[in-house]
């Protein structure tokens, strides 16, 4: 027999569940309030529901204005992997620095790897790799036997209305 006897057992026995009334309070409690701007303070302030993630992103996004937590923000930390967003005006941005500057190691490769491609494509084109003179010996060679074999074809043609002719004239 389980411990407890049969009915004492610890599942079940107080489960308690609440009532809407209550988390709606709960959450009342919880959350904060923003005073109006345009009474005198005898009015009663404005409740706001909690913050979402929306709520966060339309808020600006500069340091001054959040609420600071601990003591991080008094500090000044020169950390030399921190990177900091600055704004610059059009004038001051150099579009090729800025464009080979702000990629990283894999990027740089995938790029050096397209444009090594592309060279190599624009050789074989012209017919200056070793692939693509081989590539146009064959060519060459094909073209020549199709030439041999239309000119035989043609040969064998006149020679069979050549006999037809004859057959005819006798």
């Amino acid at each position: 027999m389980p411990r407890g006897g049969r009915k004492g057992g610890h599942k079940g026995k107080s489960r308690r569940f609440n009532n809407p009334e209550e988390i709606d309070a709960q959450l009342r409690e919880h959350q904060w309030r923003e005073p109006t701007k345009e009474g005198s303070g005898d009015e009663e302030p404005v409740t706001k529901p909690f913050r979402t993630i929306s709520d966060t992103d339309s808020d600006s996004d500069s340091d001054e204005d959040q609420a600071h937590k601990g003591v991080s923000h008094l500090i000044d930390i020169e950390n030399p992997n921190r990177v900091v967003n600055k704004m610059k005006k059009a004038s001051q941005v150099n579009v090729n620095e800025s464009g080979t500057a702000a990629l990283s190691r894999r990027e740089r490769e995938e790029i050096e790897r397209e444009e090594a491609k592309q060279r190599h494509q624009k050789l074989y084109r012209e017919g200056k790799t070793p692939a693509a003179q081989a590539d146009l010996a064959r060519l060459a060679i094909i073209r020549k036997q199709r030439e041999e074999a239309a000119k035989k074809r043609e040969e064998e043609k006149k020679a069979k209305e050549q006999a037809k002719a004859a057959a005819r004239k006798k």
